[in-house]
């Protein structure tokens, strides 16, 4: 089949098609588990838990602890998502974003525990929403839902994959309903932006879509979007590419981002997101950590210094729809759990010197998860339990 990528965007109908009937791109060679966590993740959790070390043990007892964990948690599918009022439907994305966080809550407490109960809970969540869903509407939101969602879902099911009681066919209707509702939207949004300039929206509309059609490529096996997502974070058009989350780099090696003259609730939500790409593209052996001279670790610790109370450089910063003259302190010092993510990667892992970070991680250890930071969406924009799942020593 040969199909120019310029021709991939040409219609919702199209990216469905191919996103399913594609198997010459289909890949051998991928890391499972390997989205977030590998299993020598999940073995390093499951030993230091066991020994009551710490601060696994502190980042185990938050989780635990959120109901999102529990066996009583009851899914609440839906056929159509809503996000956005548009005049007509209510809003009810709030239900998928709740049971996002408890298949990945339970998902996560079954690979610790080993107490299958936990991953039937798991399951029952994931197959609830694969038979129900078959779309997301909404305003121009209906993006964000594509974006954030799908990579929490796919996350919680590539955790779940190996479980021996999920059953062959039910695992394939769930990596089709992550390759015909959510990726055709992430594609199309990095594509065409939902009809408006370039630049108009904001970067964690683009970090969202990539996180998702990343975590779906790894899900499904499907190294051609796998390769878009990575192939976007490195060059892509619009403000979710590094060269434009972190735009401008200065001498002491911080780096300005996007949103820093927006507010700092997104500017966080910017470190959630960039955090969970690179967390999955690292666990599939791309650094894009370390791509182009660590620009991703200017970029957070730019955030990280000024969430701190700490002043940093700020040059003006405009697109076609706004000019910022300063930085916003609008939401400065916002609680989001996505520190201990970078921190052990930089700071532990590769010994780089990183204090900001370091200071923030310290700051919101141990991280909690969705439901832990209220009860609005974005207290679920980040999977969390960073504490538990991400300290190496």
């Amino acid at each position: 089949m040969n199909i120019s990528f310029k021709s991939l965007g040409r219609s919702i109908g199209i990216s469905v098609a191919l996103a399913l009937i594609a198997p010459s791109v289909m890949a051998s060679s991928f890391v499972h588990p390997g989205a977030l966590h590998t299993q020598a993740d999940f073995d390093r959790m499951k030993t230091q838990v066991a020994q009551h070390a710490q601060p696994w043990t502190d980042g185990w007892d938050v989780l635990i602890k959120n109901s999102h964990a529990s066996l009583n948690w009851t899914p609440r599918p839906q056929a159509m998502i809503y996000r956005g009022y548009d005049g007509t439907h209510s809003e009810n994305y709030a239900a998928l974003f709740n049971d996002a966080a408890a298949a990945y809550a339970l998902a996560l407490r079954w690979k610790v525990s080993g107490d299958d109960a936990y991953a039937d809970k798991a399951v029952a969540i994931l197959d609830a929403w694969s038979k129900t869903l078959t779309g997301i509407n909404g305003t121009s939101d209906k993006f964000l839902a594509s974006g954030i969602y799908g990579y929490q879902l796919a996350n919680a099911a590539e955790i779940m994959r190996s479980y021996k009681h999920w059953p062959t066919q039910d695992v394939a209707r769930f990596k089709t309903m992550m390759l015909s509702v959510f990726y055709p939207m992430n594609h199309q949004f990095l594509l065409h932006h939902n009809g408006a300039k370039i630049d108009h929206y904001w970067a964690n509309w683009d970090l969202a879509n990539m996180s998702s059609m990343l975590a779906i490529g790894i899900l499904a096996d499907r190294q051609d979007i796998y390769d878009e997502a990575v192939e976007y974070f490195k060059h892509g058009a619009g403000n979710g590419s590094i060269e434009h989350v972190v735009w401008k780099i200065y001498p002491d090696g911080l780096g300005q981002t996007q949103e820093s003259g927006r507010d700092q609730g997104h500017n966080t939500l910017d470190v959630a997101l960039l955090g969970a790409f690179c967390q999955m593209a690292w666990n599939q052996h791309d650094d894009l950590f370390g791509y182009d001279d660590n620009r991703a670790l200017k970029g957070v610790e730019y955030i990280a210094k000024y969430n701190l109370g700490q002043d940093v450089p700020y040059t003006t910063y405009s697109n076609s729809d706004v000019t910022q003259p300063t930085i916003s302190s609008a939401g400065r010092g916002n609680t989001r759990p996505v520190w201990g993510l970078f921190y052990n990667h930089y700071v532990v892992l590769k010994g780089l010197d990183a204090p900001y970070l370091r200071m923030a991680a310290e700051k919101v250890r141990p991280e909690g998860g969705g439901g832990n930071y209220g009860p609005n969406s974005g207290g679920f924009d980040q999977l969390g339990y960073g504490t538990l799942t991400y300290t190496l020593k």
